[in-house]
């Protein structure tokens, strides 16, 4: 579905993270399931021009949250995202295609200092606004990366050999912006 061009147009603009509504996860293979975290501390900007987009993210490492306090330190740890050295995880793309509801880009993912290409996409809601007044839209945005490409190889060996944690991650954005003042 392609929206009116009037509607394209009306996202023109600095658009703001709400953090309160957004969330940025992770899912991961593990054993016979699938391993949940998500980054609780995150900023992201929005900006739209003639149906184009940039957009610019960062998750803070130390507000990683999988639901153990213990694990949760692990993950922060060298054998994974190496908090200390690395606090941040960066998203950048700076020619999102916003002329349709699905979202499809190239951009850039920066995890332990590594900076690899990521492939993403989703889907952007068309402006409302809410019950204050504000203008808001929503863009849930999704890529699977290798993690060993940037340097979280941490290895969990089981009694077969088998790894107990998957090396293919899938990094699931909903994000939710409110327009700039």
């Amino acid at each position: 579905m392609t929206f009116a061009v009037d509607v394209r147009r009306s996202l023109a603009g600095a658009w703001e993270l709400d953090p309160v509504h957004s969330s940025i996860g992770f899912e991961v293979p593990y054993l016979s399931g699938t391993f949940k975290g998500q980054f609780r501390d995150a900023e992201a900007k929005l900006t739209v021009d003639d149906g184009k987009g940039t957009l610019d993210g960062i998750a803070r490492v130390a507000s990683v949250d999988v639901k153990d306090e213990n694990l949760s330190a692990h993950l922060q740890s060298p054998d994974f995202f190496d908090a200390e050295r690395h606090p941040e995880l960066l998203f950048s793309a700076h020619d999102l295609d916003l002329d349709d509801e699905t979202v499809s880009v190239s951009g850039t993912l920066s995890i332990k200092g590594v900076v690899r290409p990521a492939d993403v996409t989703g889907t952007l809601t068309p402006p409302m606004v809410d019950a204050f007044g504000r203008e808001r839209i929503g863009l849930v945005l999704t890529t699977t990366v290798d993690r060993r490409e940037f340097g979280v190889d941490y290895r969990m060996p089981l009694p077969s050999g088998e790894q107990a944690i998957g090396d293919e991650v899938t990094v699931v954005a909903e994000l939710y912006f409110i327009r700039g003042s």
